[in-house]
């Protein structure tokens, strides 16, 4: 009942934050434009036409600063290495503070300006080849705020369950035990079989990175809003753990699966070996692809049905369009988020569940004939001898 309670107040506050993110996500990602008399007497007939792909692109990306609302951003630190060496400062250096466009920064070595989201050198293409950009970015910093969160809560739990030893489950204890007591049983025990325990660290750490990122990345505002699984790169490491950690797991009868099937003719093995070669390497690959995809489809749904207010509003033309379409399309981002609250936590399953099954393939034993898979006499070929 208490979990049950816990999900229904995520799914409020999800609700309540969206709208929220309707007063200013078409504002969140968006460069400043030039200020002249014209535009401000005519604002509507000045205007830039609103550009839905460019809002959706630059959500889902990664950012060198925070938005928090209208022109007021949190400036990230940059590191930047070029042919002369490293520099540090602050992403509002690319931003005049009076106009608030962006502008080119006068660095000690070179000058750097952002061009695309990417920190590039100004006016010079060679020294831009050298630049090795290893910046705090949006991203970074939800990194940074995952690890942190968990690190709160699981220290949280481990001091309840000392304190409380024999004793039921209270506040945040009661939260989590449940999730952990279903990876053990359900994942864990039912993909790995007796071996679980050693990788219940890794499974648990994983589940709960995944499930925090995506629900930390429903919140449209700080600390919220950053598309963090749906960058390749972070879904790429997680595949990457898991293939090395099934790598170094493997047995003898894993590999002999892999390199010689047992029971298949020589010829055949010529066909099926690079075929089970290849399929090791493909399954990081679909961890890898299958988290990205999903988390960002998500997002990039939801923003396509709010910018459609603004597609038929035409730049203010057409308010009664807008007013009349923003019904459906809050409706649609409102159902978007719910089914969202889901996706968050079915992709942090999914993403274990199949880290365990291939933990499970590594570490399998060989089955004889007289055996059933859980280790017992098989009596059918027993009695059949």
């Amino acid at each position: 009942m208490r979990l049950n309670r816990f999900f229904a107040r995520i799914v409020f506050f999800s609700a309540t934050f969206l709208f929220s993110a309707v007063g200013f996500a078409h504002d969140s990602e968006k460069e400043p434009s030039h200020y002249n008399t014209e535009a401000h007497e005519h604002p509507i007939k000045n205007a830039e036409p609103f550009n839905a792909g460019k809002l959706i692109i630059e959500h889902i990306s990664d950012n060198h600063e925070w938005h928090i609302y209208g022109n007021i951003h949190i400036p990230l630190l940059c590191i930047v290495k070029t042919d002369k060496g490293f520099e540090c400062f602050s992403s509002g250096k690319f931003r005049n503070h009076e106009t608030h466009e962006f502008q080119v920064y006068e660095g000690k070595n070179y000058s750097y300006e952002l061009k695309e989201g990417k920190i590039v050198v100004a006016k010079n293409e060679e020294a831009t080849k050298s630049v090795l950009d290893i910046s705090i970015t949006k991203n970074v910093v939800t990194l940074f705020i995952v690890v942190g969160l968990m690190f709160f809560f699981f220290l949280n739990v481990a001091k309840s369950y000392r304190n409380r030893v024999g004793q039921t489950t209270k506040g945040m204890q009661s939260v989590f035990e449940p999730l952990i007591v279903f990876v053990r049983d359900d994942i864990a025990k039912a993909s790995i079989g007796k071996k679980y325990e050693r990788y219940m660290p890794y499974l648990l750490t994983v589940f709960f990175f995944v499930w925090i990122s995506n629900m930390l990345g429903l919140i449209p505002f700080f600390p919220g809003g950053a598309n963090f699984t749906g960058n390749i790169t972070i879904t790429l490491c997680l595949a990457v753990l898991t293939f090395i950690i099934t790598l170094f797991s493997a047995n003898k009868n894993y590999w002999r699966h892999i390199f010689a099937m047992p029971g298949v003719p020589i010829g055949v093995l010529f066909i099926l070996t690079p075929i089970e070669i290849f399929g090791m390497f493909l399954k990081p690959m679909v961890l890898m692809i299958r988290l990205f995809a999903n988390i960002t489809a998500g997002h990039i749904i939801a923003l396509s049905f709010y910018a459609l207010i603004f597609i038929f509003a035409k730049g203010g033309e057409s308010t009664g369009a807008g007013l009349g379409v923003s019904i459906a399309s809050v409706a649609f981002c409102i159902f978007m988020m719910f089914l969202e609250l889901l996706v968050a936590f079915i992709q942090a399953y999914v993403f274990t569940l199949l880290s365990a099954i291939y933990f499970g393939s590594a570490v399998e034993e060989h089955h004889h004939p007289d055996e059933n898979f859980d280790g017992k006499p098989n009596e059918e070929h027993a009695i059949a001898h």
